[in-house]
């Protein structure tokens, strides 16, 4: 059978060259590589082996793209990233789109073949340590099923690789169904869970938890409806290989139910941060709540137990260089998405689309209809919304030296403003500031969520956060138990753990029942998750692609001064100054996003298909 270089990344890596001659003095290690031999018989070099290995985890969702640009959360500001070949629907085998390093299917084989080298060799290392032994072996298994899942939940079922390959070898190999690699991966975080029982929880590091919580959420994507063949039938119609995308027999019911019992496994012993809630918390409380969640415990502007809502997480700290390994370091998220009026780049910014869907504190839906709703728009909403999105009039931290005269206030200038001649003030915070306007919003809205609100931090290279990046977190198993518990009938123990969640953040409770339950279920997973790189994924297995392709909204915010008032200069938001008048439009500015069936699934690249004859393509591609 012809061999191929498919597979080429995994001969590079984790191929430990050693020496062999009778002569002394070339019978030396070489200084820039360790043995093979060396590694596995000393335990803080497979220690080292294993943290290589998290090193594909990359910043978590802290890239400067983020995958939120490319749902209805968030518009990437920056034209020609080619994200837009994606929302445009023009991704194609020989032209794939932006896709971050950690879905990408190079680097996550590369990242399998380390795994898989560390599961052949950890059984039969020679340290003694065999609590160390242990923990690593259940870590590289965990790994393993991470970055499988990695590649399954963005192009369905792939080649199962479990051995780590060696020159020479026949590299074409087929993909498995979507129902095997399930099973697959179910059985290494079943292997992790049980090795890792016990074990000390470091952060950042793998646990029995989060192996549990890993499979759960697997789980749940497998009962899923763009996985089942049936309810999926409108986007496979023609296809020849549905199995490789989804299950084609077995019963969804009794899948949801395993997803079911998987995520209350979790629940029963994580507690999360304020998930015992039996009424509401005041507004301030739920925004209070919701900061310290996505601060996770690391920043003086939140609470600490906070941390405990945190399964697995990626870890940061402020000594962090490009080249460090694993646990790696700090971040500059804030100067990725925050304000351009702070020298920030705005990279990844709320939607209207997004804002739209924040209840009002009264548990009722928000209506550009309602002229009370209309007139201020960011007023009593969902105090997550407060913990979320930036708006016009929002306080933030101090100002740079250089533009705090022009903007004292600490306030977010989103908006356009009377000046008191028949013109208008641009704020300092739109594209038309004259701080940095390359960098400004074009949906008038910026990012908090993830941006450390520390006043005494500024958002730059030379102060780096160290929030660290939920990969997964206990209320991610609240919603997931609640969708499963609403799917199979169970819908008092949904309304429990959605009225939890609201609780937290001061809303009040719903009483809701069938397609009206689930529909909150979704809404609340939208906005409780937002920015956490969930959105892309929930709204493909619940088959709702036209919702999110539904284009970019975004919001003019004009404040038109009052009879008889002088405007403030420098502006300040005043409510006793002016009125404020709010135009919602389309923006198509870098893109005009559509939605396309195909788009439920990635293309397999034309080069991967090259290399290797046995791969059989997605759908519409």
């Amino acid at each position: 059978m012809k061999k191929t270089k498919i597979l080429f990344s995994f001969i590079i890596a984790g191929i430990f060259f050693t020496t062999s001659c009778n002569d002394d003095f070339l019978d030396t290690t070489p200084l820039d590589k360790i043995s093979s031999a060396a590694t596995w018989s000393d335990g803080a070099l497979a220690q080292a082996f294993i943290f290589n290995v998290y090193g594909f985890l990359g910043y978590g969702g802290f890239e400067e793209q983020a995958m939120a640009s490319i749902t209805d959360e968030a518009m990437f500001t920056h034209a020609g990233r080619n994200i837009n070949t994606f929302t445009e629907g023009a991704e194609s085998p020989g032209g794939l789109s932006w896709l971050s390093p950690t879905y990408e299917w190079g680097t996550m084989y590369l990242a399998i073949r380390q795994a898989n080298t560390a599961i052949e060799n950890l059984p039969i290392s020679t340290f003694t340590n065999q609590d160390l032994k242990d923990r690593l072996l259940g870590e590289a298994y965990y790994l393993r099923a991470y970055y499988y899942q990695q590649l399954v939940r963005i192009y369905g079922g792939v080649p199962i690789i479990d051995k780590a390959y060696g020159l020479n070898e026949d590299y074409e190999i087929a993909r498995s169904s979507y129902a095997a690699c399930v099973d697959f991966m179910v059985k290494d975080l079943d292997t992790a869970a049980g090795l890792l029982d016990g074990k000390p929880i470091t952060d950042g590091r793998a646990s029995k938890v989060s192996a549990m919580a890993l499979k759960a959420r697997i789980l749940l994507y497998a009962a899923s409806d763009q996985h089942d063949a049936g309810k999926a039938s409108s986007i496979l119609s023609g296809y020849s290989n549905p199995e490789l995308v989804a299950y084609t027999s077995g019963d969804q019911k009794t899948r949801l139910q395993a997803a079911k019992a998987a995520a209350k496994a979790v629940l029963d012993i994580a507690p999360g941060y304020k998930l015992d809630l039996t009424a509401p918390v005041s507004s301030d409380e739920g925004t209070q709540n919701y900061i310290s969640i996505a601060m996770g415990g690391k920043s003086s502007v939140g609470d600490p137990a906070a941390a405990a809502e945190l399964i697995w997480q990626r870890t940061h700290t402020p000594e962090f260089t490009q080249e460090d390994g694993w646990p790696l370091g700090g971040i500059n998220y804030g100067i990725n998405n925050g304000p351009n009026g702070y020298h920030n780049w705005a990279g990844n910014t709320p939607i209207q689309n997004l804002v739209d869907d924040y209840e009002m504190m009264d548990g009722s839906k928000f209506d550009w209809n309602n002229p009370d709703h209309a007139a201020n728009p960011f007023a009593n909403r969902d105090p997550r919304f407060y913990g979320t999105v930036l708006y016009d009039g929002s306080g933030w931290k101090p100002r740079p030296s250089d533009v705090a005269g022009a903007e004292p206030y600490n306030q977010i200038q989103t908006g356009y403003y009377d000046d008191g001649n028949g013109g208008r003030l641009n704020g300092i915070d739109t594209r038309e500031s004259p701080v940095e306007n390359w960098n400004g919003s074009r949906t008038h809205y910026y990012t908090r969520k993830f941006i450390d609100p520390d006043p005494g931090k500024a958002d730059n290279f030379s102060d780096a956060q160290v929030v660290p990046w939920p990969f997964i977190r206990v209320t991610e198993m609240a919603l997931s138990y609640a969708e499963a518990a609403a799917l199979t009938g169970d819908e008092a123990a949904a309304l429990e753990w959605v009225n939890r969640i609201r609780f937290r953040a001061g809303l009040p409770a719903v009483n809701l029942s069938g397609a009206a339950l689930l529909a909150q279920i979704k809404n609340e997973r939208r906005l409780e998750l937002v920015y956490e790189e969930h959105r892309y994924f929930d709204a493909r297995r619940w088959l709702m692609g036209p919702t999110i392709g539904r284009g970019i909204k975004a919001i003019n915010v004009f404040a038109d001064l009052k009879p008889g008032k002088s405007p403030n200069v420098p502006y300040k938001h005043d409510e006793e100054v002016y009125s404020y008048r709010y135009e919602v439009y389309d923006n198509t500015e870098n893109e005009t996003r559509v939605w396309n069936n195909k788009m439920y699934y990635r293309p397999i690249s034309r080069d991967e298909i090259n290399r290797n004859s046995l791969l059989i393509q997605n759908p519409g591609y």
